[in-house]
């Protein structure tokens, strides 16, 4: 949670720079709205789409700031974001228990996947279990990068030790990168080394990766992306009409069918199914 919070701290640099959820940039608009969210949103895309339809229904401005989960939602606990999109189911309920969500609902999910060097060291080709693949890339030694920035990825990726009976950290083979989804799968084509990714990302950047696919669809690497507005209540400083406005615009049939049909033109597959 240290790496989380120095990630918070500096995009809050990002935030004050961008002013607060509640100003205004011109006449014409109804604002600016501090949406925290998950790199995995910006690195498939689909933020992109988001913003851009956001913005021409509601007049809003805007301003994704993309941080691990854990970044995210300490700026959402420090009242310097607005809303959250976010995929750490234990620290989103953490959130909630302690009055910090005014709503919070499941928006979409997707899953987790395990991606390595086109060698395979670890022989995990063929495997179906997630735990048992990173067991056998322990024993292995081969060279592993975790994401390392207290994001939903990285508590999957420590999930996934846990069941394994593995503690990687301080080992040679393991290399805590502290960046996002897309940063760290470079790294890992880099060092020709494992790792956890949302499969979203590794589906839209795999063409420029020499990474394979080793790991996709176990049950239990389900990943959830859940919306949550801050409390204006506890913290007034935050923009909640804009805030709502945004909540809304994703429970939309216009927004839910681009949710549905994201990636399936140029990816052939969908890269998020709707909750």
């Amino acid at each position: 949670m240290q790496k989380a919070f120095g990630a918070a701290l500096l995009v809050l640099v990002v935030v004050a720079a961008c002013g607060c959820g509640g100003g205004t940039t011109s006449s014409s608009n109804k604002g600016t709205v501090i949406l925290a969210t998950t790199t995995s949103t910006e690195d498939s895309g689909i933020m992109d789409e988001f913003v851009k339809r956001f913005e021409a229904e509601y007049h809003y401005d805007v301003k994704p700031v993309a941080v691990g989960s854990g970044a995210a939602l300490f700026m959402g606990q420090n009242g310097d974001a607005d809303i959250l999109l976010t995929h750490e189911p234990k620290a989103e309920k953490e959130f909630v228990d302690k009055g910090d969500a005014q709503a919070s609902w499941q928006l979409m999910h997707n899953n987790f996947v395990i991606v390595g060097p086109p060698s395979d060291p670890a022989h995990i080709k063929g495997m179906t279990s997630g735990a048992d693949a990173m067991k056998a890339i322990a024993a292995s030694g081969s060279p592993f990068v975790s994401r390392g920035d207290a994001s939903g990825t990285n508590a999957m990726e420590m999930s996934l030790w846990e069941q394994a009976g593995v503690s990687p950290a301080g080992q040679p083979w393991y290399i805590e990168a502290g960046a996002g989804m897309g940063e760290t799968l470079r790294i890992a084509e880099q060092k020709q080394a494992y790792a956890v990714s949302d499969k979203a990302t590794y589906t839209v950047l795999s063409k420029g990766l020499d990474l394979k696919l080793y790991i996709d669809n176990d049950p239990t690497m389900v990943n959830r992306y859940t919306v949550t507005v801050v409390n204006h209540e506890k913290f007034p400083g935050t923009n909640i009409a804009g805030a709502l406005a945004f909540s809304n615009f994703l429970k939309e049939p216009s927004t839910r069918k681009l949710i549905k049909d994201f990636g399936m033109d140029k990816y052939k597959q969908h890269l998020f199914f709707l909750d």
